[in-house]
């Protein structure tokens, strides 16, 4: 079922898990975490992010997305991560996706909390939700996810104090923060400010958002959740493990494609499964008055947010 990041972070929030974003820029990444997710009784985000977009552009990779994640027996968010425009947000919106990013981090504040203030107006209008970054989590080289590589990580921390600031005038429904970590495969073990996360789930409302997962240990990602965390982004790791099944099926050159297929789609959804038990959000995925299952006043706003929505057209 298609759902927004409330109806999952929230309850992770309370209950002290987290739920994974995976990105999916293709079928077999698709069809892999959607298994994951079945098998395990698990809530799930799936997306793709702007910098993706050469690999699977926003339109075609909605095609499979929106109608994969209508039909799964488990709780589905359909996010795009890391919009850098406008544009690209709205689009997104337009297509069906119940959830969007966007990722002003790079601007100064107050810009950054005007631009995500006025996205956050229109993803509620469609009744979709909205993650800002405050603070900036930067890439590790070779990133696929992006290519701002900071000499000093300390120095683009996010604030606490800030952080409910940036949240109250935004009206963000999560808050990715920057505490240590970066995306893509780290080259020296990262070092997350623990005390950090924890200061800022003490003082802001929305659940928190960890990026830049894969390459962290099964304690920082146990303690981190611990502290706070109640989303967690993950691709580098899935990506990785189809390309590495698909090579062990490459045993000559009379091997197609649909040879390859099937162990792609098993190798991302073993990864999956191991990512969705250490954050312990499997089992959580059966709606209930505890598991955020929208009730009638939910139901009667999202009509009169669609109402609202064809009027503007």
């Amino acid at each position: 079922m298609l759902v927004n990041l409330n109806q999952v972070l929230v309850p992770a929030k309370k209950g002290k898990y987290a739920v994974g974003l995976f990105n999916a820029v293709n079928m077999e990444l698709a069809r892999g975490i959607i298994a994951a997710a079945e098998k395990t009784q698990s809530p799930v985000i799936m997306g793709t992010a702007e910098v993706l977009f050469p690999y699977g552009p926003l339109e075609e990779v909605s095609y499979y997305l929106i109608p994969m994640a209508k039909k799964a027996k488990v709780p589905v968010v359909i996010h795009l991560d890391h919009g850098l425009k406008k544009e690209t947000c709205l689009k997104a919106l337009e297509l069906g996706f119940s959830s969007i990013m966007y990722d002003c981090s790079t601007d100064d504040y107050d810009t950054n909390v005007k631009k995500v203030r006025e996205m956050a107006e229109i993803a509620h209008s469609y009744g979709a939700t909205i993650e800002g970054e405050l603070g900036h989590v930067g890439d590790n080289e070779g990133s696929a996810e992006g290519s701002s590589h900071l000499a000093d990580p300390s120095k683009f921390f996010t604030d606490p104090k800030l952080a409910k600031d940036y949240v109250e005038k935004t009206k963000v429904d999560a808050l990715a923060i920057a505490v240590g970590n970066a995306h893509g495969a780290y080259k020296l073990p990262p070092k997350l400010d623990f005390d950090r996360i924890k200061t800022i789930a003490n003082t802001v409302d929305v659940p928190l958002v960890l990026h830049g997962g894969s390459g962290l240990t099964d304690n920082d990602f146990k303690r981190a959740i611990k502290e706070g965390i109640s989303k967690v982004n993950i691709f580098t790791d899935i990506n990785i493990a189809a390309v590495k099944a698909e090579f062990s099926k490459f045993t000559d050159m009379n091997k197609g494609i649909i040879d390859l297929i099937p162990a792609a789609v098993e190798a991302v959804k073993q990864a999956t499964i191991e990512k969705m038990e250490l954050f312990s959000s499997d089992g959580k995925a059966p709606f209930g008055a505890e598991a955020g299952a929208p009730d009638i006043d939910k139901l009667v706003e999202l009509v009169a947010a669609e109402v609202r929505r064809q009027l503007n057209k």
